[in-house]
């Protein structure tokens, strides 16, 4: 089955966060990968709160990786899916050569290929 013209590819652009949002260590490459795949005025849910704009998504980013040491990364789960504006990715977080710390899924409203809202949800 063929997505329709003007489908996003949902996989892409949630395989994009992970890797140049949440893996990016150099805050200034995040902060232009957060202009570049969110929207305007993003709004992330997270299980402790809710944040909103891009450079408080870029700081909660790097506050992560910052947190967890040098060596933890986000790693997806399979291949992203949606359909209608929503897609769904499954990952697991830990330290390369260590333990999975944490798993969980992004799901995320999609509009005009841009994230709009990120729902963040811990297994």
């Amino acid at each position: 089955m063929t997505a329709p013209i003007g489908t996003p590819d949902y996989d892409a652009l949630l395989r994009a966060n992970l890797e140049r949002v949440f893996n990016e260590r150099d805050a200034a490459t995040r902060q232009a990968a957060v202009k570049e795949l969110f929207s305007e005025t993003p709004t992330m849910y997270e299980p402790d709160g809710i944040v909103t704009g891009q450079a408080a998504i870029g700081d909660v980013a790097g506050a992560l990786l910052e947190q967890f040491g040098p060596d933890f990364a986000f790693v997806a789960e399979g291949v992203a899916v949606g359909h209608h504006g929503l897609g769904y990715l499954r990952w697991h977080a830990g330290p390369e050569q260590g333990p999975v710390v944490v798993r969980g899924a992004d799901v995320a409203e999609v509009e005009d290929g841009r994230i709009v809202r990120l729902w963040v949800l811990l297994d």
